[in-house]
């Protein structure tokens, strides 16, 4: 395996780690936003309490794909940077949004009217922000990005801007849902809010379930080398029924109340369905012209970051697990 092969890996990873971790935190936003009847109180503060500790950290995953896209892959970040300017930069602005806005709602008098607006804009934000990261994903998914472009919307609007990568982007925002819900079954004994966040899990697996069917529809014109390796290859389709398996298990895991187990399985689920988008696309980082091994950066330049993710590792991993042991101590992962 070349360092190419190796530091796309890693990006794969971190992704994975960033769905699991900070899309779970997105997810818990989305519920804080779709909080209503008696318990929503204990709702909000359940939400706060359980993201409140490791909210910021969980973003170290994203920047840590950023970092090796600039890096190791300079054209490919050149390439989404230029055309995909304007979802990206409003992610960011969703993300600070959020940060900022937890904090303030966190810190501001509870019960006035501006901590109704902080609790508003951290909902929304948090709502934003899954969609527009699954349609970007869902763009580099098509590529076909346009170099001369006729004219603004062709350039740096209609590359997103399709049924495919919004489908995407539908489908991420339901997929941290479902992950936050499944999360948050284990950060309380109230018997009323595991009640609660139980049928909102069970309702956000079907529709997961549903939308990925629809983007494998959407893909077989709108991204053919993924739907070809997702349907056509052995692989494929095996892994296309684990992550069906898994849904079903979790589905009934969550009806008879064993939570850490239905945990499990959506962890298993959604790592098996971000694999399963990266294999597929491999050798592509952006169809059908930007390949892991023709936009790589110089080998040294790769070696470089080879061993500052070495040394990286050393201290990120046991920092996070100390994390998570002070502020979870065994409990759920977001």
């Amino acid at each position: 395996m070349g360092l190419e092969t190796l530091l796309a890996a890693v990006l794969l990873i971190a992704l994975t780690c960033y769905a699991l971790l900070g899309g779970a935190d997105f997810g818990a936003g989305v519920w804080h936003l779709l909080a209503h009847g008696s318990s929503r109180r204990e709702q909000h503060r359940l939400i706060g309490e359980a993201i409140g500790p490791i909210w910021e950290a969980n973003h170290v995953w994203l920047i840590l794909i950023v970092t090796i896209l600039f890096t190791a892959f300079p054209s490919v970040y050149a390439r989404l940077a230029i055309t995909l300017h304007i979802p990206l930069t409003l992610l960011v602005v969703g993300i600070v949004l959020r940060g900022a806005t937890f904090a303030f709602r966190h810190y501001d008098v509870k019960d006035d009217e501006i901590h109704l607006r902080w609790d508003q804009l951290f909902s929304v934000s948090s709502l934003i922000s899954p969609l527009l990261l699954g349609t970007i994903l869902g763009a580099v998914t098509v590529g076909h990005f346009p170099v001369n472009a006729a004219g603004f919307w062709d350039g740096y609007v209609s590359p997103w801007l399709k049924p495919f990568p919004l489908i995407m982007g539908l489908f991420t925002l339901t997929l941290f849902a479902y992950l936050a819900a499944v999360y948050l079954l284990l950060e309380t004994h109230n018997p009323l809010l595991q009640d609660t966040f139980r049928r909102r899990a069970i309702m956000a697996a079907l529709i997961a379930g549903l939308l990925e069917e629809a983007v494998l529809m959407l893909g077989q014109n709108s991204a053919p080398h993924l739907w070809g390796e997702l349907t056509n290859s052995l692989w494929g389709r095996g892994i296309q029924l684990t992550i069906g398996s898994l849904t079903v298990a979790a589905i009934g895991l969550l009806l008879t109340r064993r939570y850490w187990w239905a945990r499990s399985c959506a962890i298993l689920q959604v790592t098996l369905t971000v694999w399963a988008w990266g294999i597929a696309q491999f050798p592509y980082l952006v169809p059908p012209y930007l390949t892991v091994f023709n936009a790589s950066a110089p080998q040294v330049t790769l070696w470089f970051i080879a061993v500052a993710l070495g040394f990286g590792v050393l201290v990120v991993f046991p920092s996070l697990w100390y994390l998570f042991r002070i502020f979870k101590g065994g409990g759920s992962l977001a």
